[in-house]
């Protein structure tokens, strides 16, 4: 909380700079001007308010900010600030959550009627595109694996990078990984669409996997390793 504070700081301090003098064309503004709004433009992009999902009023932060630097009298304590924050980030968070939440089980729900599709009895939910006949691993097996991994809306965020695949402890991995691949051989093929609650929860990992985020992956099993159990 103290780095949102101070960012916040920050970011007024440069916005009241000299601002009579910044004008439509910043390249012809003078030295202090250009100044002031080139620091505008990095800390407001490190900063990230349009993705913290809350409303702004860019007229009440300055007032703030200005009877802060001032030394005016402040409307609210600064402990109050704080609370206020904390709050308006915890709600923003909630709400893109439970949108989050909202649209996965609407996927979950379309994409188990499909006829291709086959669901376990945990909610895994996986497509074959290739299948092969043999042993399968179990929970404390290795294996080496090809696989990509995208968001439902396309995106990737994972795949193996590996030359001739990754080696994968299944152990250590998520439980819709861990399960999917005990239903493979090698030389299968499976597209694998784990819910969130067998991969990352309404926690996600910050910065990397959203909240409530259902993940796909298409995993080629190459070989088993260790089956320790077999």
């Amino acid at each position: 909380m103290k780095k949102i504070i101070i960012f916040l700081c920050l970011f007024f301090t440069v916005f009241f700079l000299h601002a009579k003098g910044i004008q439509d064309d910043y390249k012809n503004a003078d030295e202090k001007a250009r100044l002031s709004y080139a620091f505008g433009m990095v800390i407001g992009s490190q900063l990230g308010i349009d993705k913290m999902g809350v409303d702004f009023d860019y007229n009440a932060f300055a007032e703030g900010l200005r009877a802060t630097v001032e030394g005016g009298q402040k409307k609210i304590s600064d402990q109050e600030a704080m609370e206020i924050i904390e709050s308006a980030l915890y709600k923003a968070e909630e709400k893109q959550s439970s949108g989050n939440k909202a649209i996965e089980d609407d996927f979950l729900t379309t994409n188990g009627q499909r006829k291709e599709v086959k669901t376990t009895a945990s909610g895994l939910q996986y497509e074959v595109i290739q299948n092969t006949e043999g042993r399968k691993p179990n929970k404390s097996s290795v294996v080496r694996v090809n696989y990509t991994g995208t968001f439902l809306d396309g995106r990737p965020f994972d795949s193996s990078s590996e030359e001739g695949g990754a080696y994968i402890p299944l152990e250590n991995v998520i439980p819709g990984w861990t399960e999917g691949l005990m239903l493979m051989s090698p030389g299968s093929v499976y597209r694998l669409y784990i819910p969130s609650k067998l991969a990352y929860g309404k926690d996600g990992i910050q910065g990397v996997i959203p909240s409530y985020s259902t993940l796909i992956f298409v995993v080629e099993l190459i070989e088993i390793i260790e089956n320790p159990d077999r």
